[in-house]
């Protein structure tokens, strides 16, 4: 079964199957410019990103969702920001899938990034893990080497794994009490909507509701992945600064869903220093 999330975002497509070239094209054009953006000098080195998602499907990496930035400018639209998420052969049955997260633009607005991620079967769910120290990065410049770094730093992502999935590993383990939980959520929300200016449309309690029978449980892993799923996919009732009804809005944009989810991540991480050393 194939599934798309264009109910939401027209600049995405995820499936539960490896997405081909074709399927990526109709949705995120970028990913194939066919050079880069004028705006570039002489100095940009342009490697097309099918170029290196070729690649590095040959090392055994396969995308599951691509995504592009939605822009006003059409003139950008082959060149914007895009990101690819890529599961290893080695990881794709499982129910929560490692997952390396590539990001890339043909008009200077990013040079190639690798960020580890997590997906969650139950919720179709795609997390940001890691701080931005354990990023890999390859520029536009250089002697032309780009496909065999970004290679490369695909492994090093795969290796930072075995150090994430401690910290999951200790994370399921802490229980959280409801005022632990509460601050959690209270601390999201905060960042999400910046309360020093306007209180948030939601409450903390409505963030920590669960979407289903799964994550029910206190821990903090299945704390910090209610809230993360709830914040990023909005829907939530609320009241906007005028009192009236609203709905909060789904992350769409690159940009601020991997900030929001590294944001997420390190209370989280924080959290489990607290517990740990309680």
């Amino acid at each position: 079964m194939r599934f798309s999330n264009n109910f939401r975002n027209p600049c995405m497509i995820r499936s539960d199957a490896p997405l081909t070239n074709d399927e990526i094209a109709r949705v995120v054009p970028s990913i194939f410019a066919e050079e880069a953006h004028d705006s570039r000098s002489e100095r940009y080195l342009y490697i097309p990103t099918v170029k290196v998602l070729d690649a590095l499907r040959v090392e055994g990496f396969q995308p599951f969702m691509a995504c592009q930035t939605r822009v006003r400018n059409e003139g950008k639209r082959e060149h914007t920001k895009h990101m690819l998420r890529l599961r290893h052969a080695s990881n794709i049955r499982n129910n929560e899938a490692n997952e390396i997260i590539l990001l890339n633009s043909h008009d200077g607005s990013s040079s190639y990034q690798m960020i580890a991620g997590k997906f969650r079967y139950v919720c179709a769910n795609g997390l940001v893990l890691g701080d931005l120290a354990m990023d890999q990065k390859v520029r536009h410049s250089g002697r032309g080497e780009v496909i065999d770094e970004v290679i490369e730093g695909a492994y090093e992502v795969l290796q930072q794994f075995e150090q994430i999935d401690h910290h999951l590993g200790d994370m399921k383990s802490h229980h959280l009490s409801n005022y632990e939980q509460l601050a959690f959520a209270d601390a999201a929300l905060t960042y999400r909507y910046d309360t020093a200016e306007t209180p948030a449309p939601i409450t903390p309690s409505q963030l920590l509701l669960p979407r289903r029978r799964e994550d029910r449980t206190d821990d903090l892993w299945t704390t910090f992945n209610r809230v993360q799923e709830n914040v990023i996919k909005g829907g939530l009732d609320g009241r906007n600064k005028q009192g009236r009804r609203t709905k909060t809005r789904a992350v769409n944009g690159i940009d601020q869903d991997v900030k929001l989810n590294r944001a997420l991540w390190k209370l989280a991480h924080a959290m489990r220093g607290y517990r740990t050393a309680a």
